[in-house]
């Protein structure tokens, strides 16, 4: 076996970390991104999987990253969209009977590069006190080409990330009796397997036009999760208000941000975003606590969507967790009900969307 290739993580603001390089080899040898830090315990694939990481860098808080290998059905999309993985320490044995290959051959063959033997408890501390921030890494020794590259990544602010992973042409998705369509601002598969388990859904492109929707005569519309700034979405709040009151609607994570959007309402980026598998959420209807999986960077600003009640709030640091709208049939949730591989305290929003479009279908 060669010996491992020294590499570099360099920060925004020059704080610098040593590793190896493991994963694909970046282009030019540097790869750079918006560094966030994700708190799962299992489920590393879904996550590197996941389109809402298109234009970040993710970090894995748990030491151990690769311990059961990587199967094709946990992906969550076609290819990874993110810049990079960071972690501790990459299994080398992975040990399940599901494990069709190992983490580290599998990011090499997909093209995403990771830094590995990472201080990711002292990288997490930094990011939870200094703010989300651009970064670079890769096999180079010169930390001054890695701190000019950090520096000159635009990060997500004002950046349209939908276009770089939603789906290029509609498809179909066989299902239930009733008739959905899903907006692709970054789908991810796992709540394509739950909406079909109550509908046939049609997937479309996330700039495509509500008449068009409306002409496909649907039970309901559904507005997916996706990465980066809603604000730089700028085409969809039109396209929400098209379709408000003319057929139930149901958004999950940027489908949420923009939902609200729609509605007048503002979004604000947050110090360090919320990314794990374990936020508490409180369902205002009930009081219970929801224990949630969430992966988003912005947050709907309270008070600024007059026509909706707040359904749920994250109890950690009272960000809107959820809307209901008051005068159309349309409701959101700000964290992920489908959570692959869990937990699953909130599929019931997929039965709550089934009654909703029961109530009211939009047809004519």
């Amino acid at each position: 076996m060669s010996p491992p290739t020294e590499a570099l993580l360099v920060l925004a603001d020059g704080t610098t970390f040593e590793g190896e390089a493991v994963g694909a080899r970046p282009p030019g040898g540097v790869a750079s991104g918006e560094v966030v830090f994700n708190t799962v315990l299992s489920g590393y694939q879904e996550v590197i999987t996941d389109p809402s990481y298109a234009g970040q860098i993710i970090t894995f808080t748990y030491p151990h990253i690769g311990n059961y290998g990587v199967t094709h059905r946990d992906d969550e999309s076609r290819k990874p969209f993110c810049r990079g993985v960071v972690v501790r320490e990459l299994a080398r044995r992975p040990s399940s009977w599901r494990a069709a290959d190992e983490l580290g051959p599998w990011l090499a063959r997909h093209g995403v590069p990771a830094i590995a033997g990472i201080d990711t408890r002292r990288l997490t501390r930094h990011i939870r006190e200094a703010g989300a921030m651009p970064a670079a890494f890769g096999p180079v020794n010169d930390e001054t080409i890695l701190k000019a590259a950090a520096l000159a990544e635009r990060g997500t602010d004002g950046v349209d990330l939908v276009r770089e992973v939603t789906t290029a042409s509609p498809y179909l998705v066989p299902g239930g009796a009733r008739r959905v369509v899903a907006y692709d601002f970054g789908i991810k598969s796992s709540i394509l397997r739950l909406l079909s388990e109550i509908a046939t859904v049609e997937v479309v492109p996330g700039d495509t036009p509500a008449a068009d929707v409306l002409a496909r005569r649907p039970d309901g519309v559904f507005l997916s999760n996706g990465p980066g700034d809603p604000a730089a979405v700028t085409y969809a709040p039109a396209i929400i208000d098209g379709l408000l009151g003319r057929v139930p609607v149901f958004g999950i994570c940027l489908g949420h941000q923009l939902l609200a959007t729609a509605l007048g309402g503002a979004t604000y980026k947050l110090k360090f975003g919320h990314h794990g598998g374990n936020h508490p959420v409180r369902r205002l209807a009930t009081n219970a606590v929801e224990i949630t999986s969430q992966n988003h960077n912005y947050a709907v600003t309270e008070g600024s969507v007059a026509s909706a009640d707040v359904t749920h709030v994250n109890l950690n640091d009272g960000v809107i967790e959820g809307l209901h709208c008051r005068d159309v049939p349309a409701f959101s949730v700000q964290y992920h009900p489908e959570a692959g591989p869990g937990p699953h305290d909130a599929r019931y929003l997929f039965a709550e969307f089934d009654a909703l479009m029961a109530r009211g279908t939009g047809r004519g």
